[in-house]
């Protein structure tokens, strides 16, 4: 058999890719675009997601860390210099700002003198995940779902090839999410944007617009149930786009979309073992021709460690290139197909995940069911990390085969990228030399006319391709959207009743009430999320297990500012102060909150703080004043528990 007569064209090849600055991420795309790599995989810093400029109070520490800044057209322009986007099918993961960050590639699109029209790519969109997983949402749901259906009517009319929203069930599965719960919970998504959509489009263009809708999943470590899982997809959607919208053309109701393989199951244990696991969560959407992905990008072996180097990044696409082009694989039909076992599975997936939908119709859908969906994803990720702790689920390298021959990969400090420590002042001079060299009387103009289209109902683009044409800048931008909408918190999840489970919690709930009696109040922890990460997960999960155990809690949620976790540590009496974050900010944002700890008299207040933290910058925390630092290898809560009570010890400090 040749090449030629019969064998499948591959996936899109895609590094998620973006930090330090707009021309340090070209230079990135550039460099890995002539390794072979066929689309980009846009990666924004938070308070670009967020709607901030990078002079924000809440921005500091954040800038260009998980992704690239981009706050105004200059700064897309340097992004994409020397790519021809009309040539180029360019993924952004872009939710609440998602129609800025569109409009802003539209202007540049146009200044390179682009036909709009044939622009291929996606924007995420998908704000509904974040209330439930991710948290860089900024308006509340029902504004929020009009924007995203304002992007879809927009696109229909003038980009017809690029994908309005991209349903994210991948952020589910790293919440916690059941298979089944990630199927309904995405589909639900779906649905409510559909329902939305149905009434700004007219009805002979709909089946197209359906056809536009793409997914965007995650690939665990349970390859065969993952396997399944994508088929179920498949034929779910199928079902529900025949059934439920009548879309009769099978291309409109095919079932489109692209693949991060799990991020959540690599370990800092024994980080070498993360390229078996990333390579055997490819094939679970990539084998199954009937379910395969069009999109996969890869996490580096590495990312638990920190920020992954170019080499990395090399090493994971080409990992997809050998599948793709040195196997047999693409040369036949599916694999899978009447496949008895298979079949069985995927059987009791669409099963689950119709019980599932049931329930959230019976609520009045996706958006009225935020809240439920939410404590769901919060109690199966317990339990998840319950099955870890207990050995019920083996992890090679965390709870079993613990001890082995030192990784040749990590010797020295090689294993991670640093982050470029000028590039938040860099950005921040561009910003201001930006504002001072634009036309302020046609920024205000535009601004005033999307304000205008915000109350009124008019779709949001226009607006806001005009303002970016204009000079207008990401947080001004954000700005008008919270103004006129209004700003979202999003539930925690956190039930305000301790759990049922007791398996080895009875020990520390002893330590607990013995720490309470001395003190003669159950010991106060206050636990939140500085900065603009909005990855709660673990802060939840922290949260819930030290309230089963007897603390008082606090969980004061995400997008803290220092100050404000110093106010409330005051108000509340706080004995211990539990933090979060996973962006990679720590530094700036710890050494702050400790001076302002020192300040306010509470020096004596012990602070832990969790998140992917390399040695030499917990040394560092540690040196200021924090008094544990845990990072992702610290699976096991109740030894964290232990820590915690031991800190907040009246006999500790005595004795001390």
């Amino acid at each position: 058999m040749t090449e030629s007569q019969s064998r499948d064209k591959p996936w899109l090849f895609r590094t998620y890719a973006g930090h330090s600055t707009a021309s340090a991420s070209n230079a990135l795309y550039r460099n890995n675009l002539s390794k072979g790599q066929t689309g980009l995989s846009v990666a924004f810093d938070l308070p670009t997601q967020t709607g901030y400029d990078s002079d924000h109070e809440l921005a500091k520490g954040e800038v260009g860390k998980v992704g690239v800044p981009v706050a105004h057209l200059g700064d897309m322009r340097a992004l994409f210099n020397d790519i021809p986007l009309e040539q180029m099918n360019t993924s952004m993961t872009i939710n609440a700002t998602a129609p800025w960050l569109l409009a802003l590639y539209i202007a540049v699109a146009e200044e390179q003198g682009a036909d709009v029209s044939q622009l291929q790519g996606t924007v995420q969109n998908d704000i509904i995940k974040e209330y439930l997983s991710r948290g860089t949402y900024v308006c509340p749901p029902r504004p929020s779902l009009r924007m995203i259906t304002d992007v879809a009517a927009y696109t229909r009319e003038h980009l017809p090839k690029w994908n309005p929203m991209n349903v994210c069930s991948y952020h589910l599965q790293e919440a916690g999410a059941t298979p089944e719960q990630e199927l309904a919970f995405a589909l639900a998504t779906a649905i409510a944007v559909l329902d939305d959509l149905k009434e700004k489009v007219p009805a002979e263009a709909f089946p197209t617009m359906v056809g536009r809708i793409s997914f965007f999943v995650n690939a665990g470590i349970r390859f065969v149930t993952e396997l399944c899982k994508m088929r179920a997809f498949v034929e779910l959607w199928d079902e529900i786009t025949r059934e439920r919208y009548g879309v009769e053309d099978p291309k409109f109701r095919r079932f489109r979309y692209g693949v991060q393989v799990n991020s959540l199951g690599l370990t800092e244990q024994q980080p070498e073992n993360n390229v078996y696991r990333i390579l055997i969560e490819m094939l679970a959407v990539t084998l199954s021709k009937n379910a395969r992905a069009r999109a996969v990008q890869l996490p580096a072996w590495n990312e638990a460690l920190g920020l992954p180097r170019p080499f990395d990044q090399q090493w994971s696409l080409r990992m997809q290139q050998i599948l793709a082009y040195e196997t047999d694989l693409l040369e036949y039909d599916d694999l899978f197909d009447n496949n008895p076992a298979v079949e069985r599975k995927v059987a009791a997936l669409k099963e689950g995940a119709r019980a599932e939908l049931a329930t959230l119709d019976g609520m009045g859908g996706a958006i009225e069911a935020i809240e439920y969906m939410k404590s769901r994803l919060v109690e199966a990720n317990a339990e998840r990390i319950t099955k870890i702790e207990g050995g019920e689920t083996t992890v090679v390298g965390v709870n079993r085969w613990t001890v082995g021959e030192p990784s040749p990969l990590t010797a020295g400090d090689g294993s991670i990228m640093e982050a470029d420590p000028e590039a938040e002042a860099d950005q921040v001079a561009r910003l201001t030399a930006w504002r001072e060299a634009r036309d302020d009387g046609a920024v205000k103009a535009a601004l005033a006319d999307l304000r205008q289209a915000a109350i009124d109902g008019t779709n949001i683009m226009p607006a806001s391709v005009a303002a970016a044409k204009a000079g207008a800048t990401t947080g001004e931008w954000g700005d008008v959207v919270r103004a006129v909408f209004g700003q979202y918190r999003g539930p925690t999840g956190v039930s305000a009743n301790p759990s049922n489970r007791t398996e080895g919690l009875d020990d520390i709930r002893g330590e607990v009430s013995r720490v309470a009696m001395a003190l003669g109040r159950q010991p106060k922890f206050l636990v939140g999320k500085p900065g603009l990460d909005g990855h709660s997960n673990g802060a939840e999960q922290i949260a819930a297990r030290a309230r089963d155990v007897g603390f008082d809690i606090s969980y004061e949620g995400i997008r803290l500012t220092p100050r404000e976790i110093v106010d409330a540590a005051l108000r509340d009496a706080a004995d211990v102060v539990g933090l979060s974050i996973l962006s990679g900010s720590h530094l700036p944002l710890i050494s702050e909150l400790m001076e302002r700890l020192f300040a306010a008299g509470l020096g004596q207040v012990p602070v832990v703080v969790g998140g992917i933290i390399p040695e030499a910058d917990a040394e560092a925390l540690r040196k200021i004043g924090v008094s544990k630092v845990y990072t992702p290898k610290d699976f096991e809560l109740n030894r964290i528990m232990f820590d915690i009570v031991t800190l907040v010890d009246p006999a500790r400090e005595a004795a001390e």
